[in-house]
């Protein structure tokens, strides 16, 4: 029999993030061998009236790939797949790979490579800004272990992330918008962090269900030289399959001037890709209710109940667009609830959240009993 609650992930996707429209070019690509909810998906785009096309993909096969790749062979790849998505109204891409770290043997002017001249046209250029897209991840054993749990008990949790009321926390999101679009000086406070900058003129985007799944953020940019101070990040991320922890960055007018981690040598390389990745493209604050806990998979753990994360290079461009152009977009994330070790966010010297609880009066509907 097959799981209602994945006929119900599948409506919100096609439905709900993407709106697919009769005629409209879909293009689900999958990572990994989960098949139910690629089924489903299909089937629902085929209801709205929509054409579906589907590309597996391996991560296995895929870090062969590059390891193999020359530079032309990597354009030649971009080249190819960006005339089909140019044909594509709408993007799903499902992952549910069964090895986080298929590409952590990749070699790192490779990966690179790989960055620069395919991710950056196909997908920066290409899908986000001219498609409607929704990414999201799949249950399996692999996402089980690092979050820590039963392979059961993890479907249970993901599905409750997933089908979440996001046109409920869509509404709940306006005041927080609002605020930030308002605001000029940002304070963030916590053990091993003092860090001050400006939003002023650089407006604000909600996530509720729209580009990922799960959701649950509100986003802008600092002012690109307006950043000082520093940031702990207490939260271990994945960068190309290479796990960082302890990260800490010590700013200057805008720019990272000192950077330690658990690898402070490959976290420098990383920051040395392009002169904007040592500069911060995104300052968002997040509260899905039901994610308490780093996974080390980015779409669940920047939206971790409680948190901010802090983002080194490319700015989305559109309203929140704060100049900054960098090959790199890496999402690192700072829990502030007290089993983190808690901490503050002040706009304009306003106290609006302290250790993860919004104090607002007109934020406590994003707070989490208010969002289940």
């Amino acid at each position: 029999m097959k799981d209602p609650r994945i006929q119900k992930l599948a409506e919100n996707l096609v439905g709900y993030s993407v709106n697919v429209q009769p005629g409209e070019n879909v293009l689900v690509e999958m990572i990994g061998d989960e098949r139910d909810l690629l089924k489903a998906v299909v089937e629902e785009i085929g209801k709205k009236g929509g054409n579906a096309f589907v590309e597996l993909t391996d991560k296995a096969v895929q870090s062969s790939q590059l390891k193999n790749a020359t530079e032309e062979g990597i354009k030649a790849w971009a080249e190819y797949d960006l005339v089909r998505m140019k044909m594509m109204d709408c993007y799903i891409g499902i992952r549910a790979g069964s090895n986080v770290n298929d590409m952590s043997d990749v070699p790192k002017d490779k990966m690179k490579l790989y960055n620069s001249l395919y991710s950056h046209p196909v997908h920066s250029e290409q899908r986000v800004k001219r498609t409607k897209w929704v990414v999201l991840r799949y249950p399996n054993a692999s996402m089980a272990q690092l979050a820590n749990m039963s392979t059961e008990a993890f479907e249970d949790f993901y599905f409750d992330v997933c089908n979440l009321d996001y046109a409920k926390m869509d509404r709940a999101q306006d005041a927080l918008s609002e605020l930030m679009n308002r605001t000029d000086k940002v304070r963030i406070t916590g053990p091993g962090t003092d860090l001050s900058f400006s939003i002023k003129g650089i407006e604000s985007e909600k996530c509720s269900g729209q580009k990922n799944i799960p959701d649950g953020e509100v986003y802008t940019a600092p002012v690109r030289d307006s950043v000082n101070g520093t940031i702990s990040y207490n939260t271990a991320t994945l960068y190309n399959g290479i796990t960082f922890e302890n990260i800490k960055f010590r700013f200057e007018n805008g720019k990272i001037v000192e950077a330690t981690g658990s690898d402070t040598t490959r976290l420098n390389e990383i920051l040395d890709s392009d002169e904007g990745a040592r500069y911060i493209g995104e300052f968002a604050i997040g509260f899905n209710p039901y994610i308490l806990h780093p996974m080390k998979d980015i779409l669940f753990d920047e939206k971790i109940a409680g948190s901010l994360h802090f983002t080194p290079g490319q700015a989305y461009e559109g309203v929140t667009d704060n100049g900054n152009r960098s090959s790199i977009h890496w999402d690192l994330v700072l829990i502030q609830r007290p089993d983190y070790g808690g901490g503050e966010i002040y706009f304009d010297d306003v106290l609006i959240r302290k250790d993860g609880i919004f104090v607002l009066p007109e934020l406590e509907g994003l707070n989490p009993e208010n969002l289940k």
